[in-house]
């Protein structure tokens, strides 16, 4: 497996050497949490790439697509050996051809969601398989759960249409704006990609999506107009407003924020058609409302719809009542969903020390930047919060460089790091980190450009004081600078 230390990439390498395969694998030496993953799973891994390291005979090559065949040496050496080769999003969908499938999917949300619907899998004891694009706490820092092969539900993606691999039975939409735009033309073209996306599925397919996001709800209603053969199941605050007429639609109410953990009521409101083709994927879930108040852990009014929307999906696809799920309902579901404790990178507490705590997240896309720091704001009352971001991707930062501008509105106070360079791209906009740092500067009273992670760790530990709250934020490798300061802080402690 080439560019093994990928998140999807290594959780496909997990679930792979759980099925008995030999694995092995070659990435860049740098260390990645993924790192830990693959040991856990004795998966060797070449650090560095080199045409020489290709098994003659392998029977299989699977390759991030950050990598060009045409170029990379490991995949040159491939096409002359003349060995089976397929993309990582490729190879993931062959696998999940051979049982039920549910795909999540989502420009925001989707690694959490799933997350949350392989909690409820694993806390259940569900005969199913679980793929997510990150270490679960649930799964012991594993990102897979294998626990049978009823269903399988895994994260899809929708950068250069990748998720169009797959042939669901079922799937969630999280959130639909603009994004990837190195590829998508608009954000009307990121819109088409999940229309394509719900075309794959078979009639009496299932659509559960997030009535709260415009972009969603927009996407498939339109979508549903005309396509009267699938099952829509909306869920949010506003999940009764829908031009549709839903399977069911799951209501969230009573949302209230207490230090250190969220509450709200779910309530799954039976709709006035009759399923279509149930018996598509599992049996049709009970028409009888159901209620239950729900408490989470966990931040932000962002967790709170995906918990909704994983709920909604897992409902949709266990066999209830049935030989494999027993007398599993709507009040077990509600259960297990409060257990979920987190993922790897998404809003993970990284340690604390000296009064402080270290948080380390994801966000990368203003939106999801603004739900994320309001989210820790209502969660951790009266602190002060400190945000490293790094912007990833050039692309991203020159096209959206006016919403990063209003998004830190949360942060009391923000640094920036330079922008990271990923390897699908060349700066082709000419953007540079301190035009970023100078937008974000006329709508934020207290924004520092340093570029180097070094830099950045010293003026935090300059400036952190008890009772603060530091979140390094991106899609990039700024983790390292909470990993520093965390242990800068543990060192004075001791």
């Amino acid at each position: 497996m080439i560019g093994i230390k990928g998140t999807g990439m290594a959780a496909l390498a997990e679930l792979l050497v759980h099925e008995g395969a030999e694995v092995s694998g070659s990435d860049v030496a740098d260390q990645f949490y993924t790192d830990a993953i693959l040991k856990k799973n004795s998966i060797p891994v070449f650090q560095g790439f080199d045409a020489n390291q290709v098994p003659y005979d392998a029977e299989l090559i699977i390759y991030s697509s950050a990598y060009d065949p045409q170029t990379h040496p490991e995949l040159q050496r491939v096409l002359t050996l003349e060995l089976p080769m397929m993309e990582y999003s490729a190879a993931l969908a062959a696998y999940s051809r051979s049982i039920p499938f549910a795909a999540v999917a989502g420009v925001h949300g989707k690694t959490t969601t799933t997350a949350m619907i392989g909690t409820m899998i694993r806390r259940l004891e569900l005969p199913a398989k679980v793929l997510v694009g990150s270490g679960v706490s649930n799964f012991q820092g594993s990102p897979t759960y294998s626990g049978g092969n009823d269903f399988f539900v895994a994260e899809t993606c929708e950068y250069r249409r990748h998720f169009l691999n797959f042939n669901p039975q079922v799937c969630l939409i999280t959130s639909i704006e603009a994004d990837h735009l190195d590829y998508f033309e608009n954000e009307a073209d990121v819109r088409f990609a999940f229309t394509q996306l719900m075309e794959k599925l078979p009639p009496g397919g299932t659509v559960v999506y997030c009535a709260d996001d415009p972009g969603a709800k927009q996407t498939v209603e339109s979508y549903a107009s005309g396509n009267p053969g699938l099952n829509y199941i909306p869920y949010g605050f506003s999940s009764g407003e829908t031009e549709l007429e839903p399977l069911r639609s799951y209501r969230i109410s009573n949302h209230r924020v207490e230090s250190g953990s969220q509450s709200f009521t779910l309530e799954r409101v039976p709709g006035a058609v009759q399923p279509r083709n149930p018996d598509s994927v599992g049996r049709p879930v009970s028409g009888e409302p159901a209620r239950r108040d729900i408490r989470l852990q966990y931040p932000g009014v962002h967790s709170v719809l995906n918990a909704a929307g994983a709920l909604a999906l897992l409902e949709s696809i266990v066999s209830l009542g049935g030989e494999s799920a027993g007398s599993i309902g709507f009040d077990d579901l509600s259960d297990a969903l409060g257990q979920f404790t987190g993922t790897t990178r998404r809003s993970e507490v990284v340690g604390q020390a000296k009064g402080i705590t270290i948080i380390d997240d994801y966000a990368h896309h203003p939106r999801a930047i603004a739900g994320t720091l309001q989210g820790f704001r209502d969660f951790y009352p009266g602190r002060r919060i400190v945000v490293d971001f790094m912007s990833h991707t050039y692309s991203r930062t020159f096209a959206l460089k006016d919403e990063f501008a209003q998004c830190f509105q949360a942060a009391d106070v923000l640094v920036l790091n330079d922008i990271y360079a990923s390897a699908r791209e060349e700066n082709r906009w000419g953007i540079r980190g301190e035009d970023l740092a100078e937008a974000v500067s006329r709508n934020h009273s207290h924004v520092h450009y340093i570029p180097d992670f070094s830099g950045a760790a010293e003026f935090a530990q300059k400036h952190l004081q008890s009772g603060d709250i530091f979140v390094t934020m991106g899609a990039g490798d700024n983790w390292r600078v909470g990993r520093m300061v965390l242990n800068a802080l543990e060192a004075r402690s001791s």
